[in-house]
């Protein structure tokens, strides 16, 4: 009987979920119907100022009462299904804006699937420009310029908006931008994919993440594959060991792409921080912007938080005077586009801030500044708060209320506010990294990484011995942490190079209640959540230009700052920090020896004795700013 009715159980889940499929086919035909029924398909193929086409579709309103402003996406993820009588289901921001009543237009970037031309990952931005140069700042001038002239129904005023590489080339068309741009949103920006996006943290490879999806990227429409050859076959389901038996970075390109990804090989051709990777840093290019600029991020973006922090910060820097704002809500990457965003992995934010973000945010912006409504006024900073779970507004990020305090390492593994350690200078706290067996970043079968990451339980890591751990007494009250932490550590190691992992944490209190219900047999009493994760690679400690090796036994500061939060640890909760030197998979592994990391061989890789020092004159800490508090509620 046991068996029988999990086979019962088995067969209501397959019903259930097949079920939700055939509901969600069903709701995808409606919604292309309703596009087809109010809106005319176009393609066309734009000339750029050097005679290359690229490939436009043009969705217009069939009403023709009034004039529409147009909003602009370019990308380089193919405009399916092609043809004009071909209609796409719109979801998430598109929805909102094609019931809303605009232009909807989508562009192939130069070189990919219907466009001509050659493309490059991350094309730099041209400073001095002659008249047949271009770069993706161009190509978005052309086509705004094409589409007001020759699009029927519009009314002269352009906005744009992406996520992802689509908004790095929304942050190309807001500089020097064409006259009729008058809103832009990039969202989840490249900004520069060495000091923190997508392939490096603070010159730290990251390379589960990007493995499979730069292979993927080769993959054109037009290539006789079929769908499960799109992806690299990794005959593992399992990340960790698949990219531990890989060995050393090298043998990803002479044993698995061998030559078949050409952005991957130029990663390897370029270790430092030279010319190569400098010329595809967008933001000192942020200059001369005039349209309204609306950034979006996610507090748990793994792949572009730091790019939608930067991408304000020098808009802002370079702008003055300009509507700038920022929205950054408990997201994944992408997530605010079509998605609830009412839960990342195991916690929930008890509200749809997705659907919030688009109805509330992004429409009201291209609203105001696309068809002169004044309602809905969007604030210079809306983040939303988590731990406390709801929306706040400020007048500028991070908020001028904050006041730093630094939360220093002490013997006993305690994190004590405010108050340096006193101790002599033999105070360390010491472990062994070992290459060959790294700290792993999640407990996940997964050959790429789990979106949800950014908030998953650290009591794994905590458990090990080649992490250590500090934190705090049970709080008495609420502390809320607004904006940047700057990790300044004092280190020492046998090693002459070595990463240097640094998390910030909420211990939830012993009596957290378990979610109802509760499949996965959560136990949310002391579940340790991440709150920030980053790396730092010590051989750029004084520069990523020209690295620099460490020396063995010598106490060195190793300073660097990680990306924002706005996250309150609640009463009875403690603020941990976390210090490893390995996050494996998901961090490509130091050898610790001081050698080229993309040619490293097998026996470049050696153990390490690290040390952390918490000494009176050598004291480790993280400096955090912290936020009055204030009694506020939901949307």
């Amino acid at each position: 009987m046991k068996r029988q009715g999990w086979l019962l159980g088995i067969a209501a889940i397959a019903w259930l979920f097949s079920a939700t499929l055939r509901a969600q086919d069903k709701k995808d035909a409606t919604d292309a119907a309703w596009m087809a029924e109010h809106y005319t398909k176009y393609e066309f193929r734009i000339p750029m100022r050097d005679g290359v086409r690229l490939a436009t579709r043009v969705f217009v309103p069939k009403d023709d009462a009034t004039n529409y402003p147009i909003v602009l996406t370019r990308t380089p993820y193919a405009l399916k299904p092609y043809g004009p009588d071909r209609y796409t289901d719109p979801s998430g921001s598109f929805e909102s804006l094609a019931r809303d009543g605009f232009v909807l237009a989508t562009q192939d970037v130069r070189g990919r699937f219907g466009s001509e031309g050659t493309f490059v990952h991350v094309r730099p931005f041209l400073p001095a420009k002659g008249p047949k140069d271009t770069d993706e700042s161009t190509d978005a001038w052309d086509t705004i310029d094409w589409l007001v002239k020759n699009v029927p129904g519009n009314n002269g005023r352009v906005g744009m908006f992406g996520i992802s590489y689509p908004g790095f080339y929304t942050s190309m068309v807001m500089i020097h931008g064409h006259p009729a741009l008058k809103a832009a949103s990039p969202q989840a920006p490249i900004s520069d994919w060495f000091m923190g996006d997508d392939v490096h943290h603070n010159g730290a490879f990251f390379l589960s993440q990007n493995f499979n999806f730069f292979w993927a990227f080769e993959v054109r429409n037009e290539d006789p594959l079929h769908e499960a050859d799109k992806h690299f076959l990794f005959g593992n389901p399992d990340g960790y060991d698949f990219y531990r038996r890989m060995g050393p970075l090298r043998n990803s390109e002479s044993v698995h792409f061998k030559g078949r990804v050409p952005a991957w090989k130029d990663f390897l051709d370029h270790p430092d921080y030279d010319a190569w990777w400098q010329a595809r840093n967008i933001r000192p290019h942020l200059r001369d912007v005039s349209c309204a600029v609306l950034t979006v991020g996610g507090w748990f973006d793994a792949e572009d938080l730091f790019g939608a922090l930067e991408t304000y910060r020098w808009t802002e820097r370079l702008n003055p005077g300009i509507t700038n704002q920022i929205v950054m809500g408990p997201w994944t990457h992408g997530q605010w586009g079509r998605g609830d965003g009412d839960r990342v992995g195991d916690i929930a934010f008890r509200s749809k801030t997705g659907e919030y973000y688009r109805k509330h945010i992004e429409l009201p912006f291209f609203r105001r500044h696309l068809k002169g409504d004044t309602n809905g006024v969007v604030a210079e900073a809306q983040m939303f708060e988590t731990g406390t779970d709801r929306w706040r507004k400020f007048d500028a990020w991070p908020p001028t209320a904050t006041r730093k305090t630094d939360l220093y390492f002490h013997a006993a593994g305690k994190l004590a506010v405010g108050t340096p350690p006193g101790e002599g200078e033999g105070a360390f706290d010491e472990y062994t990294s070992d290459p060959a067996k790294p700290v792993p970043f999640t407990l996940e079968v997964t050959t790429g990484y789990p979106r949800g990451f950014p908030t998953h339980d650290q009591r794994f890591a905590a458990s090990r011995p080649d992490v250590v751990v500090y934190e705090t007494e049970p709080l008495e009250e609420d502390v809320t942490l607004a904006g940047p932490l700057g990790v300044a550590l004092q280190v020492s190691t046998t090693g002459t190079d070595g990463d240097w992992v640094v998390k910030l944490i909420d211990v939830y209190d012993p009596d957290y209640p378990d979610p109802t219900p509760n499949p996965s047999y959560l136990a949310m009493g002391g579940y340790q959540q991440l709150v920030r994760g980053d790396v730092m690679r010590a051989r750029y400690r004084n520069g990523f230009e020209k690295p620099e090796a460490m020396v063995p036994g010598k106490v060195t500061p190793v300073n660097f700052e990680m990306p924002d939060v706005l996250h309150t640890f609640r009463r009875g909760h403690r603020i941990m920090v976390q210090v490893q030197s390995s996050w494996f998979p998901l961090v490509d592994r130091n050898p610790q020896t001081f050698v080229n990391i993309y040619n490293a061989r097998a026996e470049d890789f050696q153990k390490a004795t690290q040390r952390i020092h918490r000494s009176a004159r050598a004291a480790s800490k993280l400096t955090v700013r912290v936020l009055p508090q204030t009694v506020g509620t939901k949307p």
